[in-house]
């Protein structure tokens, strides 16, 4: 079955369920709507509430998708809402879709539960995806993160078309909260849809940089390094946050790495002093929430995890000898997010450029790619191979093209051919080291091969060498390298 955006069919089968009635909060965007859910999830639950959480695609299980307090649903949780919406898709004849299915799950394991407050992510769009039949009563807010372009074969060609079908989940009387946008146009777009909803439009407040303060954020950590050995991450980020939700302004730590997590955070901060203070949310939060979040909201900043998202991760690798090496992951899908992963490497390379000790940065991409027209390859991995300021540091560039595995319920999803990706990148940047797996036949082992490819150079014993690995161009092949370190995790070598 294929991607079929309508809310006909939910529609028609969400009678036949039990009531969703759960207060929620909404969240569209082409980027940084899972990590802006992710962080209004860790805020609500350091604040002492049960949450749910709804995001897709799953990384490495369906039941993934469906967090409660932070963890993934058990699949005898997952099973039992599931055979409850098929046996009411089945009675009724209405075929959903297997996202709507998901969606409805979802719903189901929330309502179940009873949980004080749901944070849902759009899966396609905003104006027809599944999870815009929630009733209007349950939404507490919605809110959108950036536009860009992606998924245009769905949602319309130009950013302003993108954005008129995102921002179309806006609900009447309850309040809208836009995000820090890339395009102006978007913020015209947004503010007419909402209008004519009879939505109440507030923009997001800054959250701003900040320097490191030692009586507020404790002693600063050791320098950074990638020697899988002594790995030490970039520190987490100072920022400072001010709203009349506040009585004073806010200092914390965002742990979640990439300067662009400064504007996910401001959304999200936004998000939490609107539900503080707006009259249509407070009166539906549960006794006493302004007050935890006072409290609390420091410790929810600074627990917001999102995997997938430039995270590291150490992994062993068995060729051409058994070690370990630092992998960056990162679901980077489309040009804007590879533009946010390219920045993020030129900052970890300004970091390294002040080590002395540091001469050589190795540098291997594992890319997998899914087709999804018109977007092209080269519109998603030029941003990564454009030229980086100057740098003592000598670095030496790599790339692997592989396949991802397909993902569960989603037949319709495919990898770009390994070959396209290799040809793509020859044409971006000359004389670059390449390891090609096979277009067709079977996907297993394919990362795995990759991988020992990227250790065939020997870097242990060189004094003044890192190297990193980098994972991406597809949540799918980010789905497979967490398949691997579990693997690794139940199977130490």
């Amino acid at each position: 079955m294929s991607i079929k955006l309508s809310l006909e069919r939910i529609r028609l089968l969400a009678p036949h369920l039990p009531p969703y009635s759960r207060p929620t909060v909404h969240v569209a965007g082409t980027n940084g709507k899972g990590s802006v859910t992710c962080m209004l999830s860790s805020i609500f639950l350091a604040s002492g509430l049960t949450v749910g959480r709804f995001n897709s695609p799953h990384l490495v299980s369906v039941q993934d998708s469906i967090l409660i307090n932070e963890q993934s649903i058990s699949l005898e949780q997952y099973n039992i809402s599931r055979a409850a919406v098929e046996s009411a898709d089945q009675t009724h004849g209405t075929e959903v879709t297997s996202f709507e299915k998901l969606t409805l799950v979802a719903l189901q394991v929330f309502e179940k539960l009873g949980v004080d407050v749901v944070v849902i992510e759009v899966g396609m769009g905003g104006r027809l995806d599944a999870t815009n039949y929630i009733p209007d009563e349950s939404i507490l807010l919605s809110a959108l993160t950036t536009v860009d372009l992606d998924h245009q074969l769905f949602l319309g060609d130009t950013v302003e078309l993108i954005a008129k079908e995102k921002a179309s989940i806006a609900r009447k009387n309850k309040p809208f909260v836009l995000g820090i946008q890339k395009y102006a146009a978007v913020e015209n777009v947004v503010r007419s849809v909402v209008e004519q909803t009879g939505a109440h439009f507030i923009a997001t407040h800054s959250a701003q940089r900040r320097a490191w303060d030692d009586t507020i954020d404790g002693p600063l950590p050791p320098t950074f390094s990638l020697d899988a050995k002594s790995f030490r991450p970039p520190p987490p980020q100072p920022i400072t946050f001010t709203s009349p939700a506040f009585p004073n302004s806010l200092s914390a730590l965002l742990y979640l790495n990439g300067s662009h997590q400064v504007e996910n955070l401001s959304l999200a901060l936004t998000v939490i002093s609107t539900l503080m203070t707006h009259p249509s949310c407070a009166s539906r939060m549960p006794s006493g929430f302004s007050e935890r979040v006072l409290q609390n909201i420091n410790t929810g900043i600074r627990n917001a995890t999102w995997r997938g998202r430039l995270s590291f991760h150490s992994l062993m690798v068995s060729s051409p000898y058994p070690r370990a090496i630092t992998v960056l992951v990162d679901g980077a899908h489309n040009r804007a997010s590879s533009e946010t992963l390219a920045s993020y490497i030129s900052n970890l390379v300004t970091m390294l450029d002040g080590n002395p000790k540091v001469r050589t940065l190795r540098l291997t991409y594992i890319l997998a790619l899914s087709r999804s027209p018109p977007k092209t390859p080269k519109d998603t991995l030029s941003p990564l191979f454009d030229s980086r300021s100057s740098t003592r540091i000598s670095i030496q560039t790599k790339v692997a093209a592989v396949r991802f595995t397909s993902p569960e319920g989603m037949p319709w999803v495919n990898s770009v051919p390994p070959s396209v990706i290799a040809a793509t990148v020859r044409e971006s940047v000359s004389g670059i080291g390449l390891w090609v797996a096979s277009d067709e036949g079977d996907i297993q082992g394919q990362l795995e091969s990759a991988l020992e490819w990227v250790t065939t150079e020997e870097t242990e014993e060189e004094d003044g060498v890192q190297e990193l690995v980098i994972v991406a161009g597809s949540l799918y092949l980010v789905a497979d390298l967490y398949r691997l370190l579990a693997k690794q995790e139940v199977n130490p070598s």
